[in-house]
């Protein structure tokens, strides 16, 4: 489990924002009405109140930074380098130095100014009192700005950082760049490092993961290092040698025989024993990679003497190819063996051990001779045992019964009461509902009341008291029976016309066919129904009223005067000329539609006050005067 998690630290926001984030937050959290009418203890308790609760949230703010970010003489050696040599130890003590002195400014300006707001006599200078507070608690700040936007950018890079635990198994690779570190931790771990062919694509510390022996190892790809003086080495390079220096691993040193990387054999050797130190009491590892190009036995002679020499010294030399995969596992399983047996003698070795194996003792009796000596089993056990053996059937149950019985088995549980009464087993148990025994309300005659109620049914039956009147019909009942099986058959076939038509087209509803007058007297007279006389009848097949009486009066002026015609028909154009209200003084159909839509803008303020309601919010100045007023001062147009 990693000690350290660098990704909680809170943002740290720029001096402008800070500022903003305060100031807008007493706005909100703190009283805002002061009237100067008011007693003067009330007038300093308000303006009081905003100087704390404004250095109360610097305080908690600055106090949550210097929090979060660690400190470097309490975390392990390893993360307390590595600050070091990514951010400058120097610089980042500095910029948590002064984020504190400001906090403690800022504690001051409030305590200072508190104490003069007791003696305020009015509301002005109470009001004067709290705006140069305010101002000097944020001046103090703007001159953090540079310290903090460091922090956050220390903080950013912090929260992208890998995490490493220094004190879990790991399995530490270095060497020249490009010499296969990447490859190798791509290959034995979920780790996805990016490859390329050139030299420094790793430029910081990656992390990878994997499994061995049901424990959980950690393996750090280092970028590549150089064989120069550790001054002149730069900041990607001082990671890995921070790494080799503080975490306790097992180290990897990858090598190139194939010279591929771009350095020679012999390069790669100095840089070995220059950095050797480092090794010191860690399990150590040389890989020969890139074997798939030139193994070790194909290199010349002084070549070959250089490993034969890492072997004499005890130091295990492994070829291995990433490409091909041949001799990785073997890597790793020697790895991880070397490590754990490293481990534990440096636990053997500590004093804690004594303590362990003083509690523990491994008895192993010695044999006496070679008789055979068995189990003893006492008599009455045996005795015992015997007694329980019984020749009666063993009893059957439920599941024997519901095997036996299959789909007919029914599990009855009364059968195992134990009651006084054997007989009451089966006796039903009451329904009770609301309270009450249903069978106290059934009664107990019903069923020869029933026997009595179907006899008299069967009486009346057979006296014929059900039997319908068949000759009651008289000749009009018949006729309106006739007209309506015709008027039945007639819907049918118009159904079956309509549907062998089989129109593709879209189809006009009923109700906007026009249907003549003349076709349904035809067809209505044909079917029996008497159709003279029908002047003054309604049509709804009609589409609109109207039309049919016109009709009618039609008719009606036909059998009239020539003259009477004459009047009707000047009359009916005089009333058919006359325009609607909202047509008439229209030029055309557009100018129509112009003035319904401005009809109805004009009505929309209208429309909108009268679903108004009093809980309806309402702004009645968009600028207000007391914020807009009043001669401006000269500088920031900020009105803070």
């Amino acid at each position: 489990m990693a000690l350290y998690n660098f990704k909680k630290i809170m943002v740290v926001p720029s001096s402008k924002d800070f500022i903003d984030i305060t100031l807008s937050k007493t706005q909100r959290k703190t009283p805002t009405v002061v009237h100067k009418h008011y007693q003067i203890h009330r007038i300093r308790h308000f303006y009081m109140r905003k100087v704390k609760f404004t250095q109360q949230n610097y305080h908690d703010r600055l106090t949550q930074i210097l929090t979060d970010f660690p400190k470097l003489d309490d975390i392990h050696p390893f993360y307390a380098d590595l600050m070091n040599v990514l951010y400058d130890k120097d610089h980042y003590k500095l910029a948590l130095g002064q984020i504190n002195i400001a906090k403690n400014l800022i504690d001051n300006v409030a305590k200072d100014y508190v104490r003069l707001m007791k003696y305020g006599d009015s509301l002005y200078r109470c009001k004067q009192l709290k705006r140069a507070a305010l101002g000097r608690m944020c001046t103090i700040l703007k001159r953090q700005k540079q310290s903090l936007e460091y922090l956050e950018q220390v903080r950013q890079h912090l929260s992208r950082l890998p995490t490493i635990d220094p004190n879990t198994r790991t399995l530490l690779l270095c060497g020249y760049p490009n010499v296969g570190k990447s490859s190798f931790i791509n290959k034995v771990t979920r780790a996805d490092v990016e490859v390329q062919p050139y030299a420094f694509t790793t430029k910081s510390l990656f992390v990878g993961h994997m499994d061995y022996k049901y424990l959980r190892w950690q393996v750090v790809d280092t970028p590549g290092i150089l064989d120069r003086p550790l001054e002149d080495r730069n900041t990607i390079e001082m990671q890995a040698i921070t790494a080799l220096a503080h975490l306790r691993s097992a180290v990897l040193y990858i090598t190139d025989p194939s010279e591929q990387c771009g350095y020679t054999l012999d390069q790669q050797m100095e840089l070995f024993h220059s950095i050797r130190p480092l090794f010191a009491s860690k399990p150590l590892l040389v890989v020969a990679n890139k074997c798939d190009v030139k193994k070790i036995s194909e290199l010349p002679a002084e070549s070959q003497k250089v490993f034969s020499d890492l072997v004499e010294d005890g130091i295990p030399v492994i070829e291995s190819s990433t490409l091909t995969e041949e001799g990785v596992m073997q890597v790793k399983t020697e790895a991880c063996d070397r490590l754990l047996s490293f481990r534990v003698d440096g636990k053997m070795k500590g004093k804690k051990v004594h303590d362990v194996l003083n509690r523990l003792h491994l008895a192993m009796p010695a044999k006496r001779d070679d008789k055979e000596r068995p189990a003893f089993i006492p008599e009455g056990a045996s005795l015992k045992r015997k007694s329980m053996e019984v020749d009666a059937p063993k009893r059957k149950l439920e599941r024997d019964l519901e095997l036996e019985m299959g789909d007919d088995y029914i599990l009855d549980l009364q059968k195992y009461w134990d009651l006084m009464n054997r007989e009451e087993k089966e006796d039903r148990i009451p329904e009770i509902w609301e309270g009450h025994n249903i069978a106290d309300y059934v009664d107990p005659d019903i069923m020869k009341r029933l026997e009595d109620l179907e006899r008299e049914e069967e009486l009346r039956e057979g006296a014929g008291e059900y039997d319908s009147d068949s000759q009651s019909d008289d000749e009009e009942m018949k006729e309106i029976r006739q007209l309506a099986n015709q008027i039945r058959e007639k819907r049918k076939l118009k159904v079956l016309e309509s549907r062998e038509k089989q129109i593709a087209g879209p189809r006009m509803p009923r109700t906007a066919k026009k249907v003549e007058r003349s076709t349904i007297e035809k067809e209505m007279s044909g079917l029996g129904l008497d159709m003279t006389d029908k002047d003054e009848s309604h049509y709804a097949g009609n589409a609109r009223r109207s039309r049919s009486l016109v009709a009618a009066k039609k008719r009606k002026r036909d059998a009239s005067s020539a003259s009477e015609v004459v009047a009707a028909s000047k009359s009916r154009t005089r009333s058919q000329s006359k325009a609607p209200r909202d047509q008439s003084g229209m030029r055309d159909v557009k100018m129509v539609k112009k003035a319904k839509s401005m009809m109805k803008r004009s009505q929309t303020p209208m429309t909108r006050d009268g679903r108004k309601g009093e809980s309806d919010r309402h702004i009645f100045s968009v600028r207000p005067k007391h914020l807009l007023a009043g001669k401006r001062k000269s500088g920031s147009t900020s009105r803070r």
